[in-house]
């Protein structure tokens, strides 16, 4: 238990997409995507497709990512396209303690909305919130080697190999200058 007050959910904006934390009204895109896209994501996210198996466990899912955020737990935004509305995928930024001082980020899109540039906007948006609003000194993410496209995604906006890999995951920082 913290004593600091709870976070506010906070909502991103950038040039094309719009960050936001779930809305119990967001399950079936969110079920939607997860359930017809659960083998190629599993690898990568074994836990929430594991969790998330029904529509009950979706719902679930976002009302304890609510939960989380208010606690400094996990912040998790859906990742909408702005002009659209379409729903692309979500980004978390797990703290390490509650005054989120450092941090793991972690994304995924739908197949059909990668190779747009979409994770990197949404990758800056969240960097910038931490660094910015949260005052964040430390971001890491991981990723498997031969997801080239994250790898891409990460070095573009700074984020260096950190040299703690794991085997079948690389892991990578960033430091606020």
């Amino acid at each position: 238990m913290s004593l600091l007050p709870t976070l506010a959910p906070a909502t991103l904006r950038t040039a094309r997409l719009l960050l936001r934390p779930y809305r119990l009204t967001d399950t079936p895109d969110f079920y939607a995507l997860l359930h017809a896209e659960a083998p190629r994501l599993e690898p990568a996210f074994p836990r929430r497709v594991a969790a998330v198996r029904s529509y009950a466990d979706a719902e679930q899912a976002l009302r304890t990512f609510g939960e989380q955020w208010r606690q400094r737990r996990l912040l998790v935004w859906g990742i909408w396209h702005a002009e659209t509305g379409q729903y692309l995928g979500d980004i978390s930024l797990q703290p390490d303690a509650p005054r989120i001082r450092a941090g793991e980020i972690g994304y995924y899109l739908a197949a059909a909305a990668e190779g747009y540039g979409y994770a990197r906007e949404a990758l800056g948006a969240v960097v910038q919130y931490a660094f910015a609003d949260l005052e964040a000194r430390r971001l890491t993410l991981r990723c498997r080697p031969e997801n080239v496209r994250s790898q891409a995604t990460a070095e573009a906006l700074g984020f260096r190999r950190d040299g703690a890999d794991e085997p079948g995951i690389w892991h990578y920082a960033l430091r606020r200058s």
